[in-house]
């Protein structure tokens, strides 16, 4: 005879209880990790809009009485920010449309051609991820050094233009691998070659990890300190992340004006986030399935 099921609606009820009751202990958790994660953001800005005397009074205040408007107005007064910005900029969008190029050709062929050792290629690059930067930096800036290119902006744009780092590659490749191949047949029946097809097929096709590669390559860029400071020698090219060292070191008790300078740097990273969040959540999850 066959079993007979029997239904406990109060099971069922206690079962749909206790997933609501996880997810909201999960949201709960979600919004109190990033409450304090965000502290110190809410810190840098009230601290830039407060003289000094209120940012170290005790008990701390979080709202500024009264309002210190001025002090941005007072950042640019103190030091040549807008030549900072600029120069970060002469250096950022060369070298994102760089790493976007080469890598996006790198990983095409890593992924969608076939060639004698592609993946013995493929995995000695891999290899250089545990090469520490201090393996190279010496080498590297001999280098610019005999081709007379220290000072300049070349070797922070250059290397950009070959891939940029073999992260972006693998992201991507990783990212192609997942394209069905039947694409590829298909546009090669109607005639199309390999870049026909890695630019009308698999580039609009991986749109959420290129978004990815370019959001990783400009805060890369914006937020590099080590490299500038190595090539860089005139404080007139200075880039940002040195102007901003710069003013903690001549002006360090001015710490209303230092915040304000801080902030100044990381509203931009905020709000490409914020416009590309999407994306780049999308493209790291589609890559991590995908691979």
């Amino acid at each position: 005879m066959p079993a007979t099921v029997y239904s406990y609606p109060g099971g069922a009820l206690r079962r749909k209880t206790l997933r609501i009751l996880g997810r909201m202990l999960l949201y709960a958790l979600a919004i109190g990790g990033s409450a304090l994660l965000l502290v110190p953001q809410v810190w840098m800005l009230r601290s830039s809009l407060m003289d000094i005397n209120q940012i170290f009074e005790y008990p701390p205040s979080w709202i500024p009485n009264p309002w210190q408007f001025h002090n941005y107005p007072k950042v640019f007064d103190t030091l040549p920010f807008l030549r900072y910005y600029k120069n970060t900029m002469t250096i950022l969008i060369p070298s994102v449309i760089g790493t976007f190029a080469t890598a996006s050709l790198a990983a095409y062929g890593f992924s969608r051609l076939r060639w004698p050792g592609r993946d013995l290629v493929f995995g000695m690059l891999m290899t250089t991820l545990m090469l520490p930067y201090a393996v190279t930096l010496i080498p590297t800036f001999l280098i610019w050094s005999r081709l007379g290119l220290v000072n300049t902006f070349w070797p922070l744009i250059v290397p950009s233009w070959f891939g940029g780092h073999i992260f972006y590659i693998f992201l991507l490749r990783q990212f192609f691998r997942g394209i069905p191949r039947d694409l590829d047949e298909a546009a090669v029946i109607d005639g199309a070659n390999p870049l026909q097809i890695l630019w009308d097929i698999i580039l609009p096709l991986s749109r959420p990890a290129l978004i990815s590669v370019v959001i990783f390559s400009s805060l890369n860029t914006w937020n590099d300190f080590l490299n500038p400071l190595i090539y860089l020698n005139d404080d007139r090219k200075f880039t940002l992340a040195l102007g901003l060292a710069q003013f903690r070191g001549l002006y360090n008790s001015e710490w209303h004006l230092l915040m304000a300078a801080s902030m100044l740097v990381v509203a931009p990273v905020l709000l490409l986030f914020i416009i590309a969040q999407r994306y780049f959540v999308e493209g790291i999850a589609l890559t991590g399935i995908k691979g």
